[in-house]
């Protein structure tokens, strides 16, 4: 057999494409809060509540001021974040209703394209309601079975000293829950940091039952007890964050990390106005107060400091901005999806308007964002349109459907023409198969499973969780 021999310098042009390539591969981190208001940041102006490091990141990256939810409750926004779709058509249509193991996830496309992979966190697409309790290893609907190499989770929400689920391995926890799993995160990334990673990172603050620790509450001091936790548990969030920023410093890969921070739905009544920034509505409605949320993008590479817009823009943008990124086309997503490509906003390039508007629907409600205006149906069943300007009105008080009609015949024209699309989707019609997986994971309380009873058992003891948890134990008949 002939050997030829290969020229050394020609060998080391080879090393720098190979790393020219790795370094166009940013890392990405996504970061979610879990009943985060809109208004609930430091850097707009909370009357109480101080989140420096959020601030500091929103100082140095894109402070997004009209950013929205996939939908007004946790399980469809984790839905649309993973798919690029409104989750209605990827089957969760609400909380704890399971992801369709047809859909195709961001983690799954990035796994191919050589990412590590990694959640830590909540969960909750894997169609088990009730509290969190750690995902198992054989669960069809898991973070494995989408695309993610490694994963630390829990179905639902979990704060102090949580039990969570290592590849199915079930470990207990001592501290705060949104520092366990950024530290958790952070030895994923050290491992992975000559690589690139997606890393999704999914706490379980501030979602009730709300528990801080005493150092973290003490400056609520003059609050009722149960705000006292509330918000002390988003200071220890917000340190989370200080966490997360100086751990990608540390490992010198903070530069060319973008780091995507927002919430999974509006903020919580019990807390006051000042939670969704004045705005209307709450979490579980589809108006702003409800669907807007805190968004922030920090990636030094490509985003200059201190920027701020009032671009309309939502988690279902996640998927088609990162393909955009990384050079790949939208074939890599199933159609039809809902976001468009961030990157040209990135660079303070966007085109004045947004090219196709956001469309809503929960329950018996729904909402079409486009640009300047938002169209409502607070019932569908009774098909009155509301018409709002967001820009002159954000907190949605004046009615203007009968004032502008030409925008409100468009608006209702394109909802319409939406929702018969989202339609097709939920028939599965967007498939290979034409149709729904007939073997899809179902929707059920997980103390139907006998593996969890008892966790169940266990945490009914713990007084925090008590009173909580047997709610759910008289439901379950």
């Amino acid at each position: 057999m002939k050997f030829h021999s290969i020229p050394i310098a020609f060998l080391f042009s080879l090393v720098g494409v190979f790393r020219l390539i790795a370094e166009d591969r940013p890392n990405i981190v996504l970061v979610m809060a879990d009943d985060q208001g809109w208004g609930q940041t430091g850097y707009y102006n909370h009357p109480i509540l101080k989140t420096p490091h959020l601030d500091d990141m929103a100082a140095n990256g894109l402070r997004l001021d009209r950013f929205y939810a996939g939908g007004p409750v946790c399980s469809p926004t984790r839905a649309s974040v993973l798919t690029g779709r409104t989750h209605d058509r990827t089957g969760v249509w609400s909380h704890g209703a399971p992801l369709r193991s047809q859909e195709k996830t961001l983690a799954q496309v990035l796994q191919g394209q050589g990412y590590a992979t990694g959640h830590f966190g909540k969960w909750h697409l894997n169609g088990i309601r009730g509290p969190g309790v750690p995902v198992l290893a054989e669960d069809r609907a898991g973070p494995g079975a989408f695309g993610f190499d490694t994963w630390l989770t829990v179905t639902n929400f979990f704060d102090l000293d949580p039990i969570l689920s290592r590849q199915g391995e079930f470990e207990e926890y001592e501290g705060d829950s949104s520092e366990i799993i950024v530290r958790e995160a952070l030895q994923f990334m050290k491992k992975h940091r000559r690589d690139p990673f997606l890393c999704v990172i999914w706490y379980g603050t501030p979602h009730s039952p709300w528990i801080a620790t005493p150092e973290d509450r003490k400056p609520f001091q003059h609050l009722s007890e149960r705000e006292q936790h509330h918000y002390g548990e988003l200071v220890a969030l917000d340190r989370s964050i200080g966490a997360l920023r100086k751990g990608l410093e540390d490992l010198q890969i903070a530069h060319d990390t973008m780091v995507w921070y927002c919430s999974d739905n509006g903020g919580l009544p019990p807390f006051g106005p000042a939670t969704v920034g004045g705005l209307r509505g709450w979490k579980g409605s589809i108006w702003e107060g409800g669907i807007r949320v805190p968004g922030i993008i920090e990636w030094p590479k490509v985003i200059e400091k201190g920027r701020q817009t009032r671009y309309p823009a939502g988690v279902v943008d996640i998927f088609p901005t990162v393909l955009d990124i990384l050079g790949l086309d939208d074939s890599a997503m199933i159609h039809p999806y809902d976001g468009i490509s961030l990157l040209s906003l990135f660079k303070g390039k966007a085109t004045e308007t947004r090219p196709q508007p956001l469309g809503f629907y929960f329950q018996n409600a729904a909402a079409l964002v486009d640009n300047d205006y938002k169209l409502v149906l607070e019932n569908r069943d009774e098909g009155i349109y509301q018409l709002f300007d967001l820009v002159r009105d954000p907190a949605e008080t004046k009615d203007l459907f009968y004032l502008k009609p030409e925008v409100a015949a468009r608006m209702a024209q394109e909802w319409v023409s939406w929702r018969q699309s989202v339609a097709a989707s939920i028939a599965g019609q967007d498939y290979p198969e034409g149709r729904v997986d007939p073997d899809q994971p179902p929707r059920i309380f997980w103390w139907e499973m006998p593996q969890y009873e008892p966790y169940f058992q266990d945490w009914l003891k713990r007084p925090e969780y008590g009173d909580r948890l047997q709610g759910y134990l008289d439901g379950r008949n």
